[in-house]
């Protein structure tokens, strides 16, 4: 399928990033919340991002201006019937996610249209079979920022026909112009897989007193050249995001290093998330 008209359901940061980067591509893009409030807090989303772009010389205002004018924002999922692809993009809970897949496929008229999850985590096919047409459902991981970060990651699921991945990496680099790595469908995918451990293993040092929050960061920062830290980095993903996938990690695989450390599930229990609550393990400035 040539894919020309698109569908996000869900606008936070993931979502809006995805529309925008879609709107920015020259494609037909609706973008879709739950009421009409919530629609016009992600077009604000997608517009402020688009300014910050401008602002840093990265794209130019008439290109800005055209993405803004090629987004449509609703809270009504009808508005998503004629689309070619439609990419889920709501909370990283599977009795959530199952709820919209099944919606979609009711509501999505064309039967050779594609579905896709950004989850990060939760298992595919899981999501496909809420579906009449699992062999259309495929995973799309995008990373945030997703105007910034050029990988998605591709995951078919068992059902998912290899035409549905030849369409989606086609979608992918030739419209979209990222780069993608494909991965089989099991918790965390290839990059989370890697990365997860990683970041536990942070939280337990700085849990164990054996250094600080900003010592842990510094030393990967400035001792191994990573762009940012990896308690700072969790607090970007959310601190929340971080738990659900060690949870789906750890029933997957049952290997200790991906269960949650207690401080961090304690941090989620406080609201303590990170960058968008304004604390974690690090603090920010929400002006």
């Amino acid at each position: 399928m040539n894919v020309q008209r698109v569908g996000v359901v869900g606008g936070g940061r993931m979502g809006a990033g995805i529309a925008e980067v879609c709107a920015r591509a020259g494609l037909g893009t609706v973008l879709c919340e739950v009421d009409a409030t919530a629609a016009h807090a992600a077009r604000d989303r997608v517009a402020r991002s688009l300014e910050r772009a401008v602002g840093r010389g990265r794209l130019e205002r008439t290109a800005a201006e055209d993405a803004l004018s090629r987004l449509v924002v609703t809270g009504s999922p009808d508005d998503l019937a004629d689309r070619h692809l439609v990419i889920e993009a709501v909370t990283e809970n599977a009795a959530v996610k199952s709820e919209v897949f099944t919606a979609l496929d009711k509501i999505v008229e064309d039967p050779e249209a594609l579905l896709a999850t950004t989850t990060s985590s939760l298992p595919v096919m899981r999501l496909g079979m809420a579906t009449r047409r699992a062999d259309r459902v495929v995973g799309l991981h995008f990373f945030n920022p997703v105007p910034v970060l050029p990988l998605v990651e591709v995951v078919p699921s068992l059902h998912t026909a290899p035409a549905t991945v030849v369409a989606v990496e086609h979608f992918v680099t030739n419209a979209l112009g990222k780069a993608v790595v494909r991965s089989r469908d099991r918790a965390g995918f290839v990059v989370n897989a890697l990365l997860v451990p990683y970041l536990l293993s942070a939280v337990r040092m700085a849990e164990s007193g054996f250094a600080t929050a900003a010592d842990v960061d510094a030393g990967m920062e400035l001792g191994c050249a990573h762009p940012m830290g990896p308690l700072r980095l969790a607090d970007l993903i959310g601190l929340d995001t971080v738990v659900a996938i060690a949870e789906s990690l750890y029933e997957e695989f049952k290997e200790p290093l991906y269960a949650p450390p207690p401080l961090l599930l304690r941090m989620v229990e406080a609201g303590h998330l990170g960058r968008r609550t304004g604390r974690g393990f690090h603090t920010y400035d929400q002006g």
